[in-house]
């Protein structure tokens, strides 16, 4: 249970299941929660490093990320503390609100450790004090680089490196995320940077059954549909969360926010999933091949947000990725969606280059052009007060369109509560 979560009421509310595994037997491991609202779940993650002490380090352990400290998760984490030390080091890489606020309270429960932030973090509409923020009293700010900085100790050869970018995308906004290094395990660590998605559902959400309906409610296809819980329903309801979740109205889905989906729901409160099964979005016979471009069999991308955030400061994401790019690893562990990436320098960079210019479009997307349509349509838009302007100007897709077939609209005259 996680009595904190009014914090940010978004699911799984108070009931979060924590799950561990190994990244690196004996060195990294991941920490898995969920996050997400309609069912739109996803991973949030926290990484531990286990740190041997070697090169003038201290042996114990360092986390990244933190995810709500429930019972069941420190049971888990009391585990490595057992054989492996301490928690000494406490990093939060982003001042994105779903990993701020698991941040504070994590602290609190290992308040013996160092308790690192990203330094611009803000709030908005005010801009509060950290203090106000839920960040205890002994937060510091982690410095922007670990070049010519003993942080991490181990002198000229730390077993632990880091390099922060930021990017203020508009006027009282922040962008920021660490890239910190293991090198004894060749793992690289980022928040939001980068991600990847293969297909299969995460195993957060297929372990607990409370969290495997996800999947299920959204691979409906009218909205009393009960799908049989199969593998192939388990896989399309995930495909159509990892769309939902890039693109909000991604090019193979037609989405209705209006009052007949609502007023549908409501004539039947009692589905079994609950939302009174609204269904507010429809999708394609394409909705498979959509996911198949944009997935790219599982190559790490960038989320098309952050995208957007990232052309705002070009210069700073190259000056990022030369000193990211110089470092030795094999595997990268994001915060989200799955993990690990099998990757080195080459195929990390690869993910930036349609925004760093040196793809086949200039702030393009391997996505269809479809997908970032309504992105698009928002930058030029509502958002259009709120970024800076780039002279990369609005993400486009590389290929152009995939010709996505949208499904038709919904014959009007039907009754209430039957399935478009």
């Amino acid at each position: 249970m996680w009595p904190l979560w009014t914090a940010l009421p978004v699911a799984p509310y108070a009931r979060r299941r924590t799950i561990r595994y190994d990244i690196v037997p004996g060195s990294v491991w991941a920490f898995d929660q969920l996050i997400g609202i309609y069912y739109v779940h996803v991973p949030i993650r926290m990484t531990v490093i286990a740190r041997t002490g070697k090169d003038g380090g201290e042996r114990g352990l360092l986390v990244y990320a933190p995810i709500a400290p429930t019972k069941e998760c420190l049971s888990l984490l009391k585990e490595l503390i057992d054989e492996y030390g301490p928690i000494r080091d406490i990093i939060l890489p982003s001042v994105a609100v779903e990993h701020k606020v698991n941040a504070g309270p994590f602290a609190r429960a290992f308040s013996q450790a160092n308790f690192y932030v990203t330094d611009r973090q803000y709030a908005f509409p005010l801009n509060l004090p950290s203090l106000t923020l839920g960040l205890p009293l002994w937060t510091k700010p982690l410095p922007s680089t670990s070049i010519n900085n003993d942080i991490w100790g181990g002198g000229p050869n730390p077993d632990i490196r880091h390099e922060v970018i930021t990017v203020q995308p508009g006027i009282g906004s922040m962008y920021q995320d660490v890239a910190l290094l293991h090198v004894p395990s060749r793992t690289l660590l980022v928040c939001d940077a980068v991600f990847a998605v293969d297909g299969t559902p995460p195993r957060i959400l297929t372990e607990e059954p409370e969290y495997t309906r996800a999947l299920l409610f959204h691979a409906r296809q009218s909205k009393d549909d009960v799908p049989e819980d199969t593998p192939a329903n388990r896989r399309r309801g995930w495909r159509r969360i990892v769309l939902l979740f890039n693109f909000f109205f991604p090019g193979s889905g037609r989405g209705d926010l209006g009052l007949g989906p609502i007023g549908a729901a409501l004539s039947t409160p009692g589905y079994k999933d609950g939302w009174g099964g609204w269904k507010p979005f429809d999708w394609g016979d394409d909705e498979e091949r959509d996911f198949e471009t944009f997935s790219n069999k599982g190559k790490p991308t960038i989320l098309p947000i952050i995208q957007i955030i990232l052309s705002r400061g070009p210069e700073e994401v190259r000056r990022w990725l030369n000193v990211v790019q110089s470092w030795d690893f094999v595997r990268v562990i994001p915060a989200h969606l799955d993990a690990p990436l099998a990757i080195g320098p080459k195929e990390f960079g690869e993910a930036f280059a349609g925004f760093a210019g040196v793809g086949k479009t200039v702030n393009g997307v391997r996505f269809c052009d479809e997908d970032v349509a309504f992105l698009r349509k928002a930058e030029e838009g509502p958002l259009k007060f709120s970024v800076y302007k780039t002279d990369l100007g609005v993400l486009r897709g590389e290929s152009g369109p995939c010709n996505l077939v949208k499904p038709p609209k919904p014959t009007k005259g039907k009754k209430k509560g039957t399935a478009s």
